[in-house]
């Protein structure tokens, strides 16, 4: 890992090929992050952060106690925490501290190979390994650098974390069509390969955490919403490992991503969020009733589901070379408690116990169909109630099979 601080770093746009836009340029001076975008960018008339990061000629600076002093659009390139956690640890091992390094440092080390179509020179982002991955062996790689270990897995860990968030290990990897051999996946991929996200499991998880997952994305499925591929890769030790085919990336190239997060400057540790404000945001980007459909469907799954993790990381919108934007295909979906037993994100003001008729109100004041409403609703309902069938058949423990069965029989039968 080489390391010599960075005073300025040069964005830009990488959608296909070796095609990269330069976007402008960011330095940092006393803490405070300046930005200011390149003449030949703002004649595209590409809008990558609206409300946050306008398409304006001069300099632009950022509030130093949000984000690390970075606009939202950047922040999102910032790997949290595994992420973090892992790079941390690794410039420990090379003799560096990392309170030394400063954003600008870590989005240098992001590079050419983050998530999404944006690109930061100079690029320090680790090589991509030449052995083939193994997944159990990152997985127990993982499991000791979470225990406070660094072995010899950990430069492969982060050179194939990209610039991944949440708590729970990734890597990136190349899967083949028939999903029976993987290759690394942060770079350039062998024909017949397509890049996908595995994850392993934290040291809060069950050794079921991959199937729960796994479940839960065919659940979504069926209720409708807009998922990538999902796979659930066997395991030498528990049920399995979730992976899902990364919507960053296409055949032809790259998707700008921008998480609700960023494009809000809405701190996602902090709930904060009602998805109003999220079918709100939908309709202003994507002036689409479709998107903001798709939208509504995410926020009944995620509360009949107790999926309550649901801040606004969680939740991101991809844009085209054209300047279009969507909503992402739905991620991170699974059982969990949230913060204090609430929903993240509330519905119409309910974080306790938000249910039907909440969502209901939601649709409503977002001009969406009462009769589709109702059949959102319904078939979310519909599609939860194969929980039990289909955990037993991925092997989720009996004891988590019953326990997030009861929470969802709860959902089911309430209003």
């Amino acid at each position: 890992m080489s390391f010599s601080p960075v005073r300025d770093i040069r964005v830009g746009l990488n959608f296909a090929g070796d095609d990269i836009l330069p976007v402008g340029r960011m330095a940092m001076r006393d803490r405070t992050v300046y930005f200011e975008y390149d003449a030949s960018f703002i004649s595209r008339r590409l809008e990558l952060s609206p409300l946050r990061l306008p398409l304006q000629p001069g300099v632009q600076s950022f509030d130093p106690s949000m984000f690390e002093g970075l606009p939202g659009l950047f922040y999102d390139s910032l790997p949290d925490g595994w992420g973090r956690l892992l790079f941390d640890r690794f410039a420990r091992s090379q003799g560096i501290s990392p309170e030394d390094l400063s954003p600008l440092d870590r989005l240098a080390h992001v590079g050419r190979h983050g998530m999404g179509a944006l690109i930061y020179e100079p690029d320090y982002s680790e090589p991509e390994p030449e052995a083939t991955p193994d997944l159990d062996r990152l997985a127990e790689g993982a499991r000791d650098v979470l225990d406070g270990e660094a072995q010899d897995v950990l430069p492969e860990l982060l050179a194939l974390n990209g610039s991944s968030a949440g708590a729970r290990p990734k890597a990136m990897i190349g899967v083949n069509t028939n999903r029976d051999h993987i290759t690394h996946g942060t770079h350039s991929l062998p024909d017949g390969y397509a890049p996908w996200i595995v994850k392993f499991p934290n040291s809060h998880d069950t050794p079921d955490a991959g199937a729960i997952e796994y479940v839960y994305a065919l659940m979504a499925i069926e209720a409708g919403l807009d998922m990538t591929d999902v796979h659930l890769f066997p395991a030498r030790r528990g049920a399995g490992y979730f992976a899902t085919k990364r919507f960053d990336r296409t055949e032809t190239g790259r998707l700008h991503v921008h998480s609700a997060c960023g494009l809000l400057h809405s701190d996602f540790r902090t709930p904060s969020l009602d998805y109003a404000d999220l079918l709100n945001l939908t309709a202003h980007l994507t002036r689409d009733v479709r998107e903001v459909e798709k939208m509504f469907r995410l926020a009944a799954f995620n509360v009949l589901s107790h999926n309550r993790d649901d801040h606004a990381k969680n939740f991101s919108f991809v844009m085209d070379e054209a300047g279009e934007w969507k909503l992402s295909p739905a991620y991170d979906l699974t059982f969990s408690a949230g913060p204090r037993g609430e929903q993240s994100t509330m519905v119409m003001g309910e974080g306790r116990n938000p249910g039907p008729s909440p969502l209901t109100k939601l649709g409503l004041d977002a001009k969406l169909d009462e009769k589709r409403i109702a059949e959102i609703i319904d078939r979310t309902r519909t599609a939860l109630g194969q929980w039990e069938t289909l955990a037993g058949q991925y092997g989720v423990s009996r004891s988590n099979i019953e326990m997030i069965g009861k929470k969802l029989l709860r959902n089911l039968n309430y209003g």
